[in-house]
Order: C-alpha cells, then structure tokens, then sequence
C-alpha cells in the first residue's frame, strides 16, 4: 500500500513540473500583423537600414512611415535618389552611412591586396540622363476599383482601405502620378505599386495578381496599372493608401462619395 502511494506522489510531481516548465522550444513570436500590413515593433529603434536589392528611397520611406524628402536630405540624396543594395540609409541623424562608392572603394581596395598586380585604374561611373515627362496632378481622386469597402481606414491600424472584387479585375491609378516603386518588397503588401503624385503626395496600390506599370513610368488619371489579387491577402481584394508627407491619411476624405 506504502509503495502504491509513493508511486502516485511521485507522478503527481512530475506532472506538476512538466506544467510549471516552459518548454525551450517554442517558437518566437512573429511581428505582429494587422490586415496584411506587417507591423515591426522595433522600426523605431533602427538607426541605420541595409539597402535591399528591389528598395527605392519612396520603397523605404513607405515601410517607416516616413517622408521620402526627409530621408533624402538626411542621406544627402538628389533626385532620381538611386539606391544600390551595397550601401545603407541612415534613418536618424548622426549615423553614418555607406554609400555606393564608399562600398565600391571597399571592394577594389580588397581585390587590390588579394592581386597587387592588377590594375588600380579608377572607375568612372558613366553620368545619368534623366528626361521625365511633367505629372499633372490637379488635386483631384478617383476611386482606383469599383468593389465595395470591406475594411476602413483606422489610426492605429489598417492605413487605408480595403475594397473587395474579384481576381483579375482591374485597378485604376487614382490620380496622375509616376511610378516610384513597382515590386513585391514590402512584407504585407504583396505585388505593391506606390504612386507619386507631387511633393505632397504618394498613393498606393497592394495585393496586386499582375502589376502593368514599370518604376519611372508616367500613369494618368483611371489608367489601368494592374490586375486585383490576393498577394499576401486571404481573398482577392486592393488595400489602397494615401500619404501625405510620409503620414497616412484617410482615403475617403480625398475619394469622391459614391
């Protein structure tokens, strides 16, 4: 009987402890997501950002939430503000950052000391011609599709709103604009376009099927720049954002009521 209540005691025990013991390996948790957009809790905290092979200034300034302007004259950037994934961005002042010639001098110094017997001839970039056609931005939005508004826009969540419709229905640019960012680079947003409108004003376009547009291009008013999916959305649908100055801001004060 002695043994039989020892037994159990000592059962009783282990269980409590496998209860009271965190297991050491549980995952961690993944940042935090709300509708598709993930959300980093620690963006605030980033001083200096490497740049990623597909980011333009407009690209990282839309994942911070910050002003494309502010970023260039914090970086010393001129327009068309190029970017190369061997140097960094600084995001706060005081940092300091990696250009693309600073990361180029780097390597030759490196290839130099590997084979002092190369030639050290200096490496000239060859100079950019830009020619852009003028966006005639007049202040005016329409709405980029047609569906209904499954999700509006909240301060502390969804940065826009959501409009359902079916795969492969088409999505309109809703104010002239040019393209400054056209790619899959932004975690959340799936197939994304981001619009620039003036010095004001950026819209975008995300969970895209097919994008039609390339980055530089100059889009009209209702123009069909892409096709509705569900990139990193549960359903066929557009998230549509407006920015202003780096904020975001609600899109149905500036959309036409319908």
């Amino acid at each position: 009987m002695k043994k039989i209540i020892k037994l159990c005691l000592s059962a009783f025990l282990l269980n409590l402890i496998a209860c009271t013991t965190t297991p050491s390996t549980i995952p961690p948790t993944p940042a935090p997501v709300v509708n598709g957009i993930a959300k980093q809790a620690n963006n605030s905290a980033l001083t200096v950002y490497p740049v990623q092979k597909s980011d333009t200034l407009y690209s990282v300034a839309w994942r911070f939430g910050r002003d494309y302007k502010e970023l260039a004259v914090l970086n010393h950037l001129t327009e068309p503000y190029d970017l190369h994934p061997s140097e960094t961005l600084c995001l706060k002042a005081g940092c300091h950052r990696i250009t693309h010639s600073e990361s180029a001098l780097k390597t030759k110094t490196s290839k130099a000391a590997q084979n002092p017997h190369a030639s050290t001839a200096s490496i000239k970039s060859a100079p950019l011609s830009v020619t852009e056609k003028p966006v005639h931005f007049n202040s005016r939005w329409q709405w980029p599709a047609m569906g209904p508004v499954i999700k509006r826009y909240s301060t502390e969540g969804n940065k826009g709103v959501d409009i359902a419709g079916r795969s492969g229905e088409e999505v309109l640019a809703a104010a002239s604009g040019k393209v400054v960012y056209s790619g899959s680079g932004l975690r959340g947003y799936g197939r994304l376009i981001i619009l620039k409108h003036n010095e004001e004003y950026l819209s975008a376009y995300a969970h895209n099927k097919t994008i039609l547009v390339k980055e530089g291009q100059i889009v009209n008013m209702g123009q069909k720049i892409a096709e509705m999916g569900n990139t990193d959305a549960p359903r066929p649908e557009l998230h549509f954002e407006i920015r202003k100055n780096g904020h975001s801001v609600n899109p149905l004060e500036y959309l036409p009521q319908r």
